[in-house]
Formats: C-alpha cells, structure tokens, sequence
C-alpha cells in the first residue's frame, strides 16, 4: 500500500521544534525527507537536554523520525552547488531560520524560482509583515505575543503559559496543512508559491474563541459564564478564566480521592445541560432538579462557584477513574487529568500508534509521540531518527555524483 505524500521531496532547513513538527508530519504521510545540516554539529536540539552522553537528545529524535540527514557547507562554493542540485530535485523547501537567513545564504525567492519554478518554499516565522517581523521568537514568546498567555491562569495570579507547545509545534502542524495545499494547487497551476506560518498567528488562531470574548466583553461589559461572574469585576480585556470551559456548558477542574499526596488526582467536570438531572441524582441533590435556583442554565449560572463544591464533595469520595465510570454510565462530559506517566503505560494508545517505541542504534529504545492523524489508506510507520549526516553519501549518488565525485566533495569541506 502506498503513501499519500509518495513522491514528493522535501529539501528540509528546519531546526528546534517548529519547522521539524511539520516536517516529521510529512515525512509520516510519505514525503521524502532530506535534512540538511551542519558537519559536525548538525540540528542544535541533538546535544539540547541531553540524557545520555554523546548520543542524539530525545529532544531531537521525538522530531525528526522517518528523515534522511545531509551534512553540507552551504558557505563552500561547492556545497552551495550541491544544494542547488537539491533545489532543483526537490518540491518543497521548509526552513525555520532567523528572518533574511535564506537570502544572506543567496538563495532568495527568485533564485529558488530561476532554479525550479516548482519550487514551494515554507516558513516559519515569528510574525507575519508588520513592526515585529524582524523579531527572533521562540515557543513561550509566541504564546505571550498570541494572546495565550494573557487569557490562562488565575485572576488573582500572573499570566501563564501552557504546558502545550502551541506555539512552536501548532505552528508547524499550521504549517503542514499550507505546504499540502500548495501542493495541490500546483497540480492546477503548475507553479509553486510561498507559504508562511507565523507563530503570533497559529497562537491566535487557537485562541479565537478569546478573540470571540473581547468582542461580548466590549458589548456587555460581561461574560457570565466566566468565574468573575456575579461577584467579580470584568475589565477592558478578558480575564483569566481559571478552569473555566471557555464554552457555553460550564466546568471546572475538581479533587478525587487521593489528591492530598497526588498532584493529578483530579477530574474536569462539565455540568451540561442536557443531562443536569442525572447529575443532580449523582451527586445526591436531586431536589436541585426541580429548584428555580438550580433548574436552568440561566439559574445556575450566578452559582457556579458554589455548584462546583458540592460536586467535589461527591468526586473527593472516588478516585478519578472510578469518577470518570460511574459519569460515563451517565453521560455526564469528564475526563480525567492524565500525568505523562500515565499516558505513557496507557496500552490503548500503544495499540493506536499515538505511543510508539522506537530502537535507535545509540540511544536503545525509547517511546515517542505517533502521527496523531490517522489515514486508513496511508499507515504510518514511525523509523527512527536520522544520525548525523547518515544519507550524505545515498541522496549525493541519487543526485548522479559518482563515488570518486563524492570523495572529492569531502575532501574539499562541501559535504
């Protein structure tokens, strides 16, 4: 069975997290993958957070799996040539530089076209045109320059960022989906085009429903299903909203049984409408069923604070899974705060390739994160990563040097 990206060639520049997400995901679908690197050094993350002496990071295996690695110095002459060998092979180029990096190294927009107007070029950048375009940006700085960081937490407390890389790795899944696009609009046209993803925009993308609040905030003054709500005060933006659910069906995070010693024994509860009665019967208050004080969204609103405490007076009697089956028996919205621990021993996502084990010549095995997108027609098999400059001598013949021509290259310092 094929792959749904078989054929296509990608000249991969990316490095860290951002351009190496996206990618990955590619290279999962089929496409070929060709990193290039520096000699000797390669992607900075292979020696960032090291576990294990001198041996590729996990940091650096976990995103770069199913590549093939190049090693080339793109300031020798011959190198550069080399690369212009590449350009004119390859369908798209993917590159996380410094901004102008790509046309200090001589290989603009028109260059890149002079050599294959086919060509599709895909950047990350930090912003998009505008007063900050020229600014370096990494993972936490997007999510405080996206709006993330200003809107989760805490009212009484500083903004937070987020355990979820969505800065760097939702910018490269954004990313992904503009590269598979401009493919398919060259099958139309016959051209390639330019792709950017900025991380400022990916963040704000995945915070529109923030954007969606400033604008009720403006026009009411208020937003009742914001824990602010009735007894607080709402100012100009919007507020941290705790664990509020951001939606129309109110929840919070509450204990279990077993939170005294165990930092995530603890349950997100959803008091959903439709099912507000079999809640009330959980939880033992069935005459809140039938109370005005209780019976209607609208009802429960200005009382959530204090709904949510007799319903952790019922969670702290259970333990989160047993809390999660006895709701589900209901279908009453729960789900469980999972550590990494547990996601990691979890066996239905082994069995679902979202956790997958890998064997890496140096490194052993070690668990990683499986494509999270499943295509019936095109299964991902998940290879490890590359070593440094592993394919340099395979994709350099696949390019018609012949051996003598590849021994003359590294003797020269080009690859």
């Amino acid at each position: 069975m094929g792959k749904a990206l078989d054929g296509v060639r990608i000249l991969d520049f990316t490095h860290v997290q951002s351009g190496p997400t996206c990618t990955q995901l590619l290279a999962w679908f089929g496409a070929d993958v060709i990193k290039v690197e520096r000699a000797g050094a390669g992607d900075i993350t292979r020696e960032q957070l090291r576990d294990i002496p001198d041996v590729d990071s996990l940091y650096f295996t976990m995103l770069n799996h199913n590549k093939r690695s190049v090693t080339i110095d793109t300031k020798n002459p011959e190198g550069k040539q080399v690369l212009e060998a590449l350009i004119q092979t390859c369908d798209v180029l993917v590159e996380n530089f410094a901004p102008g990096a790509l046309d200090r190294m001589g290989f603009t927009w028109e260059r890149i076209q002079e050599l294959n107007p086919r060509m599709i070029v895909a950047s990350v950048k930090g912003f998009g045109p505008g007063p900050y375009e020229d600014c370096k940006v990494y993972e936490n700085v997007a999510q405080c320059a996206g709006g993330a960081a200003s809107t989760t937490g805490f009212d009484d407390g500083p903004p937070v960022v987020t355990g979820a890389q969505i800065g760097d790795s939702g910018t490269g899944l954004h990313l992904a989906l503009g590269i598979v696009t401009a493919l398919f609009q060259r099958t139309q046209t016959g051209r390639g085009q330019r792709v950017l993803a900025a991380m400022q925009d990916g963040v704000l993308n995945l915070c529109r429903v923030k954007l969606r609040d400033q604008q009720r905030l403006e026009r009411t003054g208020m937003m009742k299903e914001y824990p602010q709500y009735p007894n607080g005060e709402f100012g100009e933006a919007v507020p941290r909203a705790g664990n509020a659910s951001g939606g129309g069906q109110p929840g919070w995070i509450l204990k279990c049984k077993g939170w005294e010693t165990d930092p995530n024994a603890y349950i997100y509860f959803i008091t959903q409408a439709p099912v507000w009665a079999k809640i009330c019967n959980v939880i033992g208050k069935e005459e809140w069923a039938t109370d005005p004080d209780y019976a209607t969204p609208a009802a429960r609103l200005p009382r959530l604070k204090d709904i949510f405490a007799e319903i952790e007076r019922w969670t702290m009697t259970k333990t989160k899974f047993e809390a999660m089956q006895i709701l589900n028996k209901y279908d009453i919205p729960c789900g469980p705060i999972l550590s990494m621990k547990e996601i990691a021993e979890e066996p239905s996502l082994r069995k679902t390739g979202t956790i997958v084990e890998v064997d890496h010549p140096t490194r052993g095995k070690y668990l990683t994160v499986g494509n999270p997108i499943k295509l019936s027609d095109s299964p991902t098999e998940v290879r490890r990563s590359p070593l440094l400059g592993e394919h340099t001598d395979e994709v350099m013949a696949e390019l018609g040097y012949s051996p003598e021509q590849i021994i003359a290259l590294r003797t020269a310092g080009a690859i």
